[in-house]
């Protein structure tokens, strides 16, 4: 009777350890064999979610298959404290032993914000505010004071912080200019070479006239002559909160600001746009020219001229170009 027992006891044993065994074997092959996807998936993970959250949303996402197996798997591999938060690229069929290893290195995905060249404070602000990915309110920052480029982020940065990187990126760009400027420059302070920087990066969207009108403005500044910069006035109508979607006229001319090179001499108190490294450097490496003045030539770029005569020839040039493209339209 002893014998029967201990008998039936090791067969029920053995189904057991059997029986586990080809369940363990049936959960390996579940947690190593391909997954469902058929294309590359994005998906986001919060902090705070634990095995089970992440389970559950991966499974919602499509990439698992079986929340239970993979949260068994991931108890298996010693991972349950390693996953890490985040946005995450799962490739098409990836097995949930691979999806863990993914969670596990922390390789998100990598989010870019490009910055133009010559944007106004709000317009970069508005920028941080629209970009997916990024938490928390946009902080205040000084007009200028951000370095047009391409910065990258993760989802879930704070705005506060990567406004932080654009206005330490500014720092060192004008630092590093600055400490290669002209000798004989009028430019007294790093501030100073920003706002005029701001305003040549407004003038033009041809890269090759920056130094060129820098060596304008400079040599206006030499002379004490008044800079009547075009975008300075635009800035002082508007504070630097809107663009003026309208021409200027001759009373806009008269604007009572500080910001209007054409009622005020030598530079305005701050600069008037974000401007990029090449206007940095123009600003205060201009180009050595005897020019005083520059219009509009009506192909996108300027006509320069070292005399006032010469600059009204041109000017005459430019109203004619732009009567006839006027005409044409019409």
């Amino acid at each position: 009777m002893a014998r029967r027992v201990l008998s039936a006891l090791v067969l029920a044993v053995l189904l057991v350890v059997a029986s586990v065994g080809a369940i363990a074997f049936w959960g390996y092959g579940q947690f190593t064999k391909p997954g469902p996807t058929t294309h590359d998936s994005t998906v986001i993970l919060a902090r705070g979610s634990g095995v089970a959250g992440i389970a559950r949303r991966l499974l919602d996402a499509g990439v698992i298959t079986d929340a239970d197996v993979f949260r068994v798997g991931v108890r298996v591999m010693g991972a349950g404290r390693h996953l890490k938060a985040g946005e995450y690229r799962v490739t098409a069929g990836a097995s949930m032993r691979e999806v863990v290893a993914l969670l596990r290195s922390g390789d998100t995905v990598i989010r870019r914000l490009t910055v133009p060249e010559g944007l106004r404070i709000e317009e970069v602000r508005t920028l941080l505010a629209r970009a997916e990915g990024l938490v928390g309110e946009v902080p205040a920052i000084p007009e200028g004071r951000v370095l047009p480029e391409t910065y990258h982020y993760q989802y879930g940065d704070a705005r506060a912080e990567l406004a932080g990187r654009m206005t330490k990126a500014m720092d060192r760009a004008l630092a590093e200019v600055w400490a290669g400027r002209a000798v004989d420059s009028p430019l007294k302070t790093p501030a100073e070479a920003l706002t005029l920087a701001s305003i040549i990066e407004k003038e033009t969207g041809v890269g090759s006239e920056r130094p060129h009108i820098a060596g304008v403005f400079h040599n206006r500044l030499r002379r004490g002559m008044r800079l009547q910069s075009d975008p300075t006035v635009v800035y002082a109508l508007t504070d630097g909160a809107r663009s003026l979607d309208r021409p200027l006229t001759r009373a806009d001319l008269e604007a009572d600001s500080p910001y209007n090179t054409y009622r005020v001499e030598g530079l305005p108190p701050g600069p008037i746009a974000n401007p990029g490294r090449a206007a940095l450097e123009a600003a205060v490496k201009p180009l050595t020219t005897r020019d005083l003045y520059f219009v509009a030539d009506g192909t996108g770029g300027h006509a320069f001229a070292p005399t006032y005569e010469v600059h009204l020839k041109n000017v005459r040039q430019w109203r004619r170009l732009r009567a006839k493209a006027r005409s044409e339209t019409q």
